[in-house]
């Protein structure tokens, strides 16, 4: 068992022990009573599934992302 430390930001280092042996950059956090479980994500695609626009081609996708972000740039500096 390791004990490690929060930043500032909210971030914990996962020891390098634990990080090699999972072998993955992505983690699922909940927290079930005063527990904090954080799991292993192999697929970011399948945990992502629910957020799925069904019926749009990633190209419009994008798109759509970019024009929201341009619109919230503008609003941002002009607001």
């Amino acid at each position: 068992m390791y004990i490690t430390k929060m930043t500032k930001k909210g971030q914990i280092t996962i020891p390098a022990e634990y990080r090699k042996k999972l072998n993955t950059e992505y983690y699922s956090v909940e927290i079930k009573g005063d527990e904090l479980i954080v799991k292993p994500v192999r697929s970011v695609a399948g945990s992502l599934k629910k957020y799925a626009k069904k019926g749009k081609s990633i190209e419009k996708i994008m798109e759509e992302e970019k024009k929201s972000f341009s619109e919230a740039l503008v609003e941002k500096h002009t607001g």
